[in-house]
């Protein structure tokens, strides 16, 4: 049932629970959509999609299978600039019309589209195990974490007209403040979570009265078109949401920089994130605004662990951090910084869990499957040929099967803190360890980074845990627990420095980032 507008609070809201896989039956029924996707929906082509009008266009985007090299997930028309401009000016058309939408009923298409999705989360996860390289586990988690961040931002939408109607009053006037939707927006998500990021960035702009283009990762464009496909089920007129699948080369740059953009939210790399930001800072002929970005730009993420921990829980959370879903999260703890005293110790503990992970396909429900594609691959293979020559190779190192892009979870021991791979985001199944004289060095060392997405900390002294809240320098910070997996509405998500601008998804408060504050007074008659 779809839930009722009246009395929303987001405090009200709740996580959807993810699937129990101990159960053989939620098993196979996953099973059973993966064979469906095979016998009916594999090899497809998908087109570009503006203003409700599709336009297959004759250079494709290959999408396959980073589990099975060969098998073709589906193809993707590619959009060029004429394309581009037709949709930023049909976004702004449609603009013009969304906005005055009343929040409530822009909220509802939300709550539609999440109730559709849970009743067919399995076949979501499906094309998450085959287009993304997740197990079972990993594909489920990222479909409720799509789910809430409709439920959530719906919510939030709802709350948020709410709480801003009325100012604090003074004699003979009334006065109001309401937030206004910035105009068209260019959404970028990644590939590493293309259903949950993708929704995230797309919803919260949607809800807020803005109309948007969605640029789905060029590696998963098919499981973003199926939520496209979703949300018209749903009901969401025509042109809200323009769907361009293509190179980001082609057609990236001139729609960041167009005068009709208005606002861009990206998650990607650094690099990436930071040419949007520097092209948005530029004030094309005919804009008149400036251009918000927000910004997720990746980590270089770590765990400290003093010699008070329990280390039976901090070698499996370092084990949960650095090598689910092969490591190619942004969260994901590559770094590992042990005081001295317990160093060993816990070196021993995490190689031999690490032993014992299954590295296969996803298909298969191993616990580490492939990297999403052949560059990443390559690049990963790379650092650690770096990494053998920087440190200790404890376990790994090497590729499992020709099959896929399966590299197996590798460990470098005694790494120095100045390392390229203490450094340098690999985004792959690698942790490198170091070693500080005590926990106070731990965090200078973990400080030592560009990045400041998330970090750890372990001890069982309450005035450190303290101490870490202080000075560990990030936008999220786990104590005492994983630091991958936050959760929408419970741990709102964005880093410092070169980690993005620390937008706090799954927020309340992000939604005002999509809109502008406009506040009026009246004379009392």
């Amino acid at each position: 049932m779809v839930q009722t507008l009246d009395s929303l609070k987001v405090e009200h809201f709740e996580n959807v629970d993810n699937t129990d896989f101990t159960d053989a039956k939620e098993r196979e029924k996953l099973k059973k959509e993966i064979n469906k996707l095979r016998k009916q929906g594999l090899e497809k082509e998908y087109p570009v999609v503006i203003d409700g009008k599709e336009y297959y266009t004759k250079d494709k985007i290959v999408s396959t299978n980073p589990g099975k090299k060969g098998e073709i997930i589906g193809y993707a028309s590619k959009v060029d600039k004429e394309l581009a401009e037709k949709a930023l000016i049909k976004s702004t058309e449609t603009f013009k019309r969304w906005k005055t939408v009343v929040p409530k009923e822009r909220a509802n298409y939300l709550f539609r589209t999440a109730e559709l999705m849970q009743e067919r989360r399995h076949e979501f996860s499906a094309l998450l195990v085959l287009e993304a390289g997740k197990n079972y586990e990993e594909a489920d988690a990222e479909v409720s974490e799509a789910i809430d961040f409709m439920n959530f931002y719906a919510r939030s939408m709802i709350q948020l007209e709410e709480d801003t109607h009325y100012l604090k009053r003074v004699p003979g006037e009334k006065n109001h403040l309401k937030y206004v939707p910035l105009g068209v927006g260019f959404i970028v998500p990644p590939w590493n979570f293309p259903l949950a990021i993708t929704i995230g960035l797309t919803v919260s702009a949607v809800v807020t009265g803005n109309t948007v283009l969605l640029k789905p990762a060029s590696y998963t464009p098919i499981i973003a078109y199926k939520f496209f496909e979703l949300i018209n089920e749903a009901g969401l007129p025509k042109g809200v949401i323009n769907f361009i699948t293509g190179d980001s080369k082609e057609f990236g740059d001139f729609v960041t920089g167009h005068r009709l953009t208005r606002f861009i939210s990206f998650t990607g790399s650094k690099d990436v994130g930071l040419r949007i930001n520097e092209i948005a800072g530029r004030t094309a002929e005919g804009q008149v605004w400036i251009k918000r970005v927000n910004a997720e730009m990746g980590g270089k993420d770590g765990i400290v662990i003093d010699e008070t921990a329990d280390l039976d829980k901090a070698a499996q959370s370092i084990i949960t951090s650095g090598f689910t879903f092969q490591g190619q999260k942004c969260s994901a703890g590559s770094r590992v910084i042990v005081v001295e005293e317990v160093y060993e110790e816990l070196l021993n503990k995490v190689v031999e869990l690490a032993r014992e992970l299954s590295v296969g396909s996803g298909e298969e429900n191993q616990d580490v499957g492939p990297v999403i594609h052949e560059k990443a691959y390559n690049e990963i293979l790379d650092y650690i040929k770096v990494g053998k020559q920087e440190a200790v190779l404890k376990l790994g190192g090497d590729t499992a099967g020709e099959e896929g892009y399966y590299i197996n979870p590798t460990i470098f021991a005694d790494v120095d803190p100045n390392a390229r791979i203490m450094q340098e985001e690999i985004f792959g199944p690698v942790i490198a360890f170091a070693k500080a004289k005590d926990w106070e060095e731990g965090i200078e060392i973990y400080n030592n980074t560009d990045y400041g997405l998330t970090g750890g900390f372990f001890s069982s002294k309450q005035d450190r845990l303290d101490a870490a809240v202080e000075r560990m320098y990030c936008g999220n910070l786990y104590l005492n627990r994983d630091i991958t997996g936050a959760l929408v509405g419970v741990h709102p998500f964005g880093g410092f420095n070169l980690s993005g601008t620390d937008s706090k998804a799954g927020s309340y408060e992000y939604l005002k980032l999509f809109s502008q504050g406009k506040t009026y007074t009246q004379a009392d008659e």
